[in-house]
C-alpha cells in the first residue's frame, strides 16, 4: 500500500505544483514541465504497481445491480474526459468536465471495489479532482463559457466514449476483472 501512497503523492504533487506554488513553479523555467511530467508519469506507474501489490482488505459490499450502475457511470466519465476537448453542447455547459469525469470514474469504482486499496486510490483522486476545480475556480475567477457547438461533436464524443469503454472492458478481462458482472 505505501507504492500506492507515495503514487498518489506524487500524482497530486504534480498536479498541484503550479497552483499552490506557483512562483517555485515558475523560477523552474521549462526545466519545471519535465519535473511536473516525471512527477506525474512516476506516480501512475507507483499507483498500479501499489494497487496492485496491495493486501486485499475488504470493507463493504454492496448489491450486485451497482455494476450497471458503475458501466453507465463509466460512460458518462468517458465522455465527460472528451466532451470539453470536442467544442461542443455539453462542454459550453460544464466548467471542467475532465474533472468532473475522474469524480465520475472515481464513485463509479467504489460501487463495485469495496477494498481498502480500492478506497484510498478511487475516493483521493474524486477528491484531488474535486480540490483541483476549486484551486482552479479560485485561479481564474468567473467563468466565461465557451460558444456553444454543434450537437454533432457531443455525438462524436460519445461514440468516442462507447468505443474507449469497450476497450476498456476488454482491457479489464485480460487482467482478470469482471465489469460486467450478473445480479447475485
Amino acid at each position: 500500500m505505501i507504492w500506492l501512497v507515495i503514487g498518489l503523492s506524487l500524482w497530486l504533487g504534480g498536479h498541484l505544483f503550479k497552483r499552490l506554488l506557483p512562483r517555485q513553479r515558475l523560477a523552474m523555467g521549462k526545466a519545471g514541465r519535465g519535473v511536473v511530467a516525471v512527477s506525474i508519469v512516476a506516480g501512475i506507474v507507483l499507483m498500479v504497481i501499489g494497487y496492485g501489490a496491495a493486501d486485499f482488505v475488504n470493507l463493504y459490499e454492496l448489491p450486485g445491480w451497482v455494476w450497471y450502475v458503475n458501466n453507465v457511470l463509466m460512460l458518462i466519465a468517458l465522455f465527460l474526459m472528451d466532451v470539453g476537448r470536442a467544442g461542443g453542447v455539453v462542454g459550453a455547459k460544464v466548467r471542467h468536465p475532465m474533472l468532473l469525469g475522474v469524480v465520475v470514474w472515481g464513485i463509479a469504482h467504489l460501487l463495485v471495489n469495496g477494498d481498502l486499496a480500492s478506497l484510498v486510490l478511487f475516493a483521493t483522486m474524486g477528491v484531488w479532482a474535486l480540490a483541483e476545480m476549486i484551486v482552479l475556480n479560485r485561479a481564474e475567477g468567473p467563468w466565461t463559457p465557451p460558444a456553444q457547438g454543434p450537437i454533432g461533436k457531443d455525438i462524436k464524443a460519445a461514440v468516442i466514449a462507447i468505443v474507449l469503454f469497450a476497450v476498456i472492458v476488454g482491457i479489464h478481462y485480460w487482467l482478470g476483472y469482471s465489469v460486467l458482472a450478473v445480479l447475485r
